[in-house]
């Protein structure tokens, strides 16, 4: 377990969360800032890429258990992230849709922000955000960010604005 808060606790992806993440990762509706549901190679490669961060960065997009059944109901961590000529660190979630609206998402990306901060040692921490997705935008609100910048992302053929939400070190409350 890497991280833990009240009610979830996180720890790496394996194989055998191979059908938890397609739960996520396969929804049409989950995945609509992505252009919609990966395949299941699409699925092997995004585990397969977090488990490469981990031996890279010693972080990535992590687990994220709920205590009280023990299961997994999303993904939530740190990455690195390309933004205009630079990396950025990221906060990144995306959890399944049957357990949206339940404060899942805030806590556990504090959780990350603080893990950023003091763990890491981050100065900056931030989220980049699909211009037309509110819910992870008041999440990132939520989570003490501000927009700082926009930029368009090419991604499946789609041209895609984001806007990347960012919080420092000395503007913690």
């Amino acid at each position: 377990m890497l991280l833990e808060t009240e009610r979830l606790y996180f720890r790496e992806m394996e194989q055998a969360d191979f059908d938890a993440l397609c739960q996520i990762l396969q929804d049409e509706e989950t995945m609509y800032a992505y252009e919609g549901a990966f395949s299941d190679a699409e699925v092997q490669e995004w585990l397969d890429r977090q488990i490469s961060r981990y031996q890279k960065w010693g972080f990535g997009l992590w687990a994220v258990v709920l205590k009280e059944t023990d299961t997994l109901i999303g993904q939530c961590g740190l990455t690195m992230q390309p933004w205009k000529d630079q990396e950025v660190l990221e906060i990144g979630y995306l959890f399944q849709r049957a357990y949206w609206h339940q404060g899942y998402a805030t806590e556990a990306a504090k959780a990350c922000k603080n893990y950023a901060f003091e763990v890491l040692g981050a100065e900056e921490v931030c989220s980049i955000i699909r211009d037309t997705n509110a819910a992870s935008q008041n999440v990132a609100l939520r989570n003490g960010m501000a927009v700082e910048d926009s930029w368009t992302k090419h991604y499946r053929g789609v041209d895609m604005p984001h806007q990347r939400y960012a919080v420092h070190r000395h503007h913690i409350s």
